[in-house]
């Protein structure tokens, strides 16, 4: 129709493993397009958290407008459903602005709230949501994700096979909403709506070598630099260890070496370990993408690759 002018529905999406270098890419990516980058991390959106989070340094930050880093004290709920609430308010007012929105981050859960939309249990926030929810993960935490497996064997097996990795969270939001509702989670599969907006998927996966010494290098220098520090300044704000946004690979290693449980060496140890466990799962959950480019390094032909694929449609 005359007049009428198209709305680029497009979203530049980088992800990937942790420690892949998916903000290098972003940042260089801005060198070359007017871009707003959403962060699409589960644990960078929390203040205080920098160290422990490869948080983007504060001339990162000011090079590139960021939305949803440092938005919340550790100890404000979060949500997969919220996070796609706000993304698509700021994805919207990118677009109107004449920019290109770029969502950077590995939290694949929330990727897929953000584009696939969520069933209904990933809304509740009630208090006895909340009472259950806490129920399990202490039982996580007192036995494994092994046993936490078998009791959603026990009650929704069509889930279980759907969840072979054995991701925690993702088991007890099936239980959750079974001792909800008395109803099999798996019952809501399919019933998620998705979004309007379209994503450009862009997946840095390095060789696995690489991959891990960037992992293990990053891990001590993260030590190095002030994450025992840094996990001891947000204790001593009165911000409880046991909360969910600590329950994070770093910072609960340095939480069981600063209460004695382990030493610093140990610690370390355990959170390269866990960084690279870690790193498998984010790859795992690939495989849910039909589409996508996926590459090893940032190089200057793929930045170009990436605004003309943009512009294309």
């Amino acid at each position: 129709m005359d007049g009428v002018v198209k709305t680029n529905k497009n979203v530049i999406v980088i992800t990937g493993p942790t420690g892949s270098g998916k903000t290098d890419l972003a940042l260089k990516l801005s060198d070359y397009a007017d871009i707003e980058i959403i962060s699409a991390d589960s644990r960078q959106i929390y203040k205080f958290m920098n160290i422990g989070t490869a948080k983007p340094k504060p001339e990162e930050l000011a090079k590139v407008k960021h939305h949803l880093i440092d938005y919340l004290a550790p100890n404000e709920d979060f949500s997969a459903g919220k996070f796609a609430v706000y993304a698509n308010e700021h994805i919207n007012n990118i677009i109107q602005n004449g920019k290109i929105p770029v969502v950077v981050g590995g939290t694949g859960f929330y990727i897929k709230a953000l584009f696939d939309g969520l069933s209904e249990i990933d809304e509740n926030n009630s208090d006895e949501a909340k009472a259950i929810r806490n129920k399990y993960e202490q039982i996580l935490k007192n036995k494994d994700k092994d046993y936490l497996y078998k009791l959603l064997l026990d009650v929704d097996i069509e889930s279980a096979l759907k969840y072979k990795d054995k991701n925690p969270r993702r088991i007890i939001r099936a239980l959750e909403y079974f001792e909800l509702t008395n109803e099999k989670f798996s019952s809501k599969f399919g019933s998620e709506k998705p979004s309007e907006f379209i994503p450009q998927y862009y997946v840095i996966n390095p060789a696995r070598e690489e991959l891990y010494k960037k992992i293990n290098d990053r891990t001590e220098a993260m030590f190095k630099n002030g994450l025992i520090k840094e996990t001891v300044d947000i204790i001593e704000m009165d911000f409880s260890p046991d909360l969910n946004s600590l329950n994070t690979v770093g910072y609960k290693e340095c939480i069981s070496m600063i209460f004695g449980e382990i030493t610093i060496e140990k610690a370390i140890e355990l959170t390269k370990q866990n960084t690279r466990k870690y790193a498998k799962r984010q790859i795992t959950w690939l495989n849910q993408i039909t589409k996508y480019r996926e590459f090893a390094r940032t190089t200057t032909l793929l930045i170009q690759e990436i605004i003309n694929t943009y512009h294309k449609f």
